[in-house]
């Protein structure tokens, strides 16, 4: 790896040491894990923002863009960042030349090259094969589009598909009103390959900057010139839209969406649309640059900057906007509502709740906190909290509690006020007492009956359901207790001291699944899965996956972090303990080599999460267990986990080990290389660990800001942290609370090439109290 530091600007001229970059946004990469491991895609949004503008190559597959392909099928304006499956891709743009004689994408899709692709936050750019050039930029709620068109060419047409997505759409229609305005709206909803779930409508109104020459409609396969309605068939339903060539080659397009109506639609697009799209790219680059710089870096190679900040970006695309411009929303009732501050969907909680939400909430606390509100509505409007929210409807894939510790950090980060937080926490108690009454829209913890009961959930293998939580019974009873436990610090923050003490009584159900007879790699002792009799469950062998969600027990037995004093004991004590981790993270090797452990000792396959026993830095269930040193008093060790971690993060395409899934994983790598982590979700408490760089800046939203200093940091070194001082003094345990952290000032952090014993008098504090 280079040695050099990325030096630029004469603004930084006076700076000691290595130096900020000027402009953050170009050394961001939007490219990085557009491919079927990390599933990004390389478009234009803005921070948080309804419109995700990209190119498609593919259809009913991750993100609709896959590097490897050489066709573009059109440019939709909804996507999710790293989801491991297809999912929205709706109201697809795409601009030809000549006759229209086709309303299939595989006929009028146009080749390109990728050394005629341009990429930048806030910005997409190609030209075609066939010399078209296509530019994209985005608002919060619009897309903008320029394309310009070779002389010669013919007619230059625009297609607009509002019936075909990246998944099964169900309904659709389009309209041309006027001539230079096209709106309408397409019925979507399925997730993951599954059928019959409409969960969103999502509608656009789309203002042209020159007028129709010549339209026309099509449904599924038959084109009717002239004809300015058209709905969707089988299959598909759109409009081309024609210009005449001899008034210009390029043609613009302003683009407004919204989940409430049409009118919405037209409204935010009214309300946002830039004057040109120069000032549209402007505004994006602009508005990105300030998110980038809420969390800057100085120091490292180029490829350590481009890494770090490429993983920021993708941190900061989601959750979604979901209100129009005047706060209006459509509820999970699937009636519009308005609120009093910007409503967000799109949860994906499971992956969130255990890196993004804390890094959310770390750089942009209101808006936390409006996420915050806008799950209480979600259970205000459906009556139910979400798991994984896609538009109005919930998914209720993956497994477990996600929610509950993503709302208690934030409750325990000062983010909530009293109403809010009372009114979530009474939400919350439903959830992890109770179950629905009717579990067609939500199945909350379907586990509950028996884990209520017994302390853990009795397997069963609910017959047409791939994500019941009996089903994966193993995880969901160490999830469900890591919520209650984070729950209960909620309760007792409010008074609710029954409350505390029941939910506390719940933090060592892990224990429950405990089976001392299970041996494994030399080592005694492992969760197992249990039917509601407590009867063992299927083959208690660790390294194979059973019930246990995308995992073993083997990466799920970690999975007690609120209470690793407990754990330990399971193991046979804190020692133990400590040679489980290293056998986990073949931390011999990685101490003599750290990117031969990460790349053939631990699990290197984004999906090859099943049947191992090693550390898999792809998934989330394993983001934590590097910081479980911190416990065993060796936080030196999780320094050397890291920057092994750090090697299989790259700044190409493929540098993504594992679906980013709505930034999770991106998080995980800054928190990383920025040397701080949440590793108890809820705690609102970081571990400290040996920085990547040289300087760190942290610039929350309204808040003071915090630098962490570490002369000499580099990725590429094993390094420890030897001292840290701090505004009130040395540092001498390994961990931060997040007040603490906002008003720390600048931390100076000195580093060692050797193994040391800084922050080992104290270990971190639990959840569970003693």
């Amino acid at each position: 790896m280079a040695s050099a530091s990325v030096t630029t600007g004469v603004a930084n001229a006076r700076e000691r040491g290595p130096r900020f970059a000027d402009d953050p946004t170009e050394l961001v990469d939007t490219s990085i894990g557009n491919n079927g491991d990390g599933t990004t895609f390389p478009g234009a949004a803005a921070p948080f923002g309804m419109v995700q503008l990209s190119p498609d190559t593919q259809l009913n597959k991750y993100a609709s863009y896959d590097y490897a392909q050489d066709t573009i099928l059109g440019f939709s304006h909804t996507h999710l960042s790293g989801v491991g499956c297809q999912t929205m891709g709706n109201i697809r743009f795409m601009p030809t030349t000549g006759a229209v004689t086709s309303s299939d994408p595989a006929q009028y899709g146009a080749k390109f090259n990728h050394d005629n692709e341009t990429r930048s936050p806030g910005y997409y750019g190609v030209k075609f094969d066939n010399g078209i050039k296509a530019e994209l930029s985005a608002t919060q709620r619009t897309g903008q589009h320029r394309y310009t068109y070779p002389g010669g060419s013919g007619a230059e047409n625009v297609l607009i598909e509002a019936g075909e997505s990246n998944g099964s759409t169900y309904a659709g229609d389009i309209k041309v009103v006027g001539n230079d305005t096209v709106e309408g709206w397409v019925q979507g909803g399925n997730f993951c390959g599954e059928t019959g779930k409409e969960r969103y409508r999502v509608y656009f109104s789309a203002k042209f900057d020159r007028k129709f020459a010549d339209f026309g409609t099509w449904t599924d396969g038959t084109l009717t010139p002239g004809e300015r309605e058209a709905s969707r068939g089988s299959k598909r339903a759109g409009a081309w839209l024609s210009f005449d060539p001899a008034k210009g080659k390029q043609v613009g397009s302003s683009v407004g969406l919204s989940y409430t109506s049409v009118d919405g639609a037209r409204l935010n697009r009214e309300a946002e649309q830039p004057r040109s799209f120069e000032k549209a790219r402007a505004g994006a680059h602009d508005t990105w640059q300030d998110e980038l710089n809420r969390m800057r870096v100085a120091g490292g190679s180029t490829a350590d900057q481009r890494t770090y900040y490429s993983a920021l970006y993708h941190s900061l695309l989601h959750p979604s906007v979901g209100s129009d411009v005047d706060n209006r929303y459509r509820g999970f009732d699937d009636k519009v509502h308005r609120a009093d501050a910007p409503y967000y969907q799109m949860f994906s909680l499971w992956d969130t709740y255990r890196s993004q939400n804390q890094l959310v909430a770390l750089l942009n606390p209101d808006k936390a906190t409006d996420m915050a509100k806008s799950v209480l509505r979600v259970y205000q409007d459906g009556g139910w909290l979400p798991r994984w929210g896609l538009g109005g409807g919930e998914t209720n894939v993956m497994s477990g509690d996600p929610v509950t510790p993503w709302v208690v950090d934030l409750y325990n980060r000062g983010l909530l006020d009293k109403r809010t937080s009372r009114q979530l926490f009474d939400a919350l108690w439903k959830n992890v007492n109770e179950v629905p009454a009717d579990q067609s829209l939500f199945r909350g913890r379907d586990g509950n009956p028996t884990y209520v009961e017994n302390g853990f959930v009795g397997y069963q293998n609910l017959p047409g359901y791939k994500y019941g939580d009996s089903r994966q019974a193993g995880s969901a009873t160490l999830e469900y207790a890591l919520a209650d436990c984070a729950l209960s610090t909620m309760a007792d923050g409010l008074g609710y001291q029954d409350k505390a003490a029941t939910l506390a009584s719940r933090c060592d159900n892990f224990s429950k699944l405990w089976d001392t007879d299970v041996t494994s790699q030399g080592f005694t002792g492992f969760p197992v899965t249990k039917n509601a009799d407590g009867s063992l469950a299927g083959d208690p062998d660790p390294t194979q996956s059973g019930a246990f969600h995308e995992g073993t027990a083997w990466q799920y037995q970690w999975l007690a972090q609120q209470d690793p004093k407990t754990l330990f004991g399971l193991m046979g004590g804190q020692g133990a303990a400590e040679q489980r981790l290293d056998k986990f993270f073949d931390l011999p090797t990685v101490l003599t080599d750290p990117a031969k452990a990460a790349s053939e000792s631990w699990v290197t396959g984004a999906y090859d999460y099943h049947n191992n026993f090693a550390f898999n830095p792809n998934n989330e269930p394993d983001f934590h267990a590097p910081w479980m040193y911190a416990w065993t008093g060796a936080p030196w060790k999780t320094s050397a986990v890291l920057r092994a971690m750090r090697t299989l993060f790259t700044d190409s395409v493929y540098g993504m080990p594992g679906n980013d899934d709505l930034g999770s994983t991106s998080s995980l790598l800054v928190f990383a290389m920025a040397g701080i982590f949440e590793a108890q979700p809820g705690s609102a408490k970081y571990i400290v660990s040996a920085p990547m760089f040289e300087k760190v800046e942290i610039r929350p939203e309204h808040g003071r800001r915090i630098s962490i200093e570490a002369p000499g940091a580099d990725a590429s070194k094993l390094q420890y942290v030897s001292s840290v001082d701090t505004r009130k003094g040395k540092l001498r345990q390994s961990w931060l609370s997040h007040e603490d952290l906002l008003r720390s000032g600048t931390e100076k952090v000195k580093l060692s090439d050797r193994p040391t014993s800084w922050g080992t008098g104290v270990a971190p504090p639990a959840m569970a109290q003693d």
